[in-house]
């Protein structure tokens, strides 16, 4: 979370001790804050990811996607010969950032997801009289209490469809 202040600001102190003419200045103007900017989403997206807040660590994909685009980012603010070629790949870097972190982000919802279904329906089969084999006759009358049935299956083999239609 640091680096979302200090990285921007290195661009701009970078510049006032290697930095040059004015056109560089105007640039900087609009380079540091869109820096500040997705520094900023990118930590939020990571920060916000369950597995990092319960662990309280990064992912090892974070770690390298991050510390490579962090040092592109420090490489740029030395504004040497090298300093493009640093900004392009602080570019990349940042997008591919951006897009590992929502990656993560969805994948790691989603097995929480998996995982809380699993659980819920594993709740769900241990209740008492959730397929008892109480019903009158069908398929389930041998069924133990373990065994599960589609939520549309009654036991039954009479099947009822009731069609309305209405004239407005």
């Amino acid at each position: 979370m640091i680096a979302v202040i200090v990285l921007p600001v290195w661009l701009a102190v970078g510049w006032a001790i290697f930095g040059g003419g004015g056109w560089g200045t105007l640039g900087l103007v609009l380079v540091v804050p869109i820096a500040f900017i997705v520094l900023g989403v990118v930590a939020l997206l990571t920060n916000v990811r369950p597995t990092v807040r319960q662990e309280r660590a990064l992912s090892w994909i974070d770690v390298g996607v991050l510390t490579a685009w962090q040092l592109s980012i420090i490489g740029t603010g030395f504004y040497g010969a090298s300093a493009t070629s640093f900004g392009v790949l602080a570019i990349l870097l940042g997008i591919a950032a951006f897009w590992v972190a929502v990656w993560q982000l969805v994948t790691d919802g989603a097995n929480r997801m998996k995982a809380s279904m699993a659980e819920f329906e594993r709740l769900a089969a241990e209740q008492p009289g959730s397929s008892s084999g109480t019903s009158t006759g069908g398929a389930s009358a041998g069924a133990g209490p373990g065994t599960r049935r589609p939520p549309f299956d009654d036991g039954g083999d009479d099947v009822i469809i009731i069609h309305e239609v209405r004239e407005d």
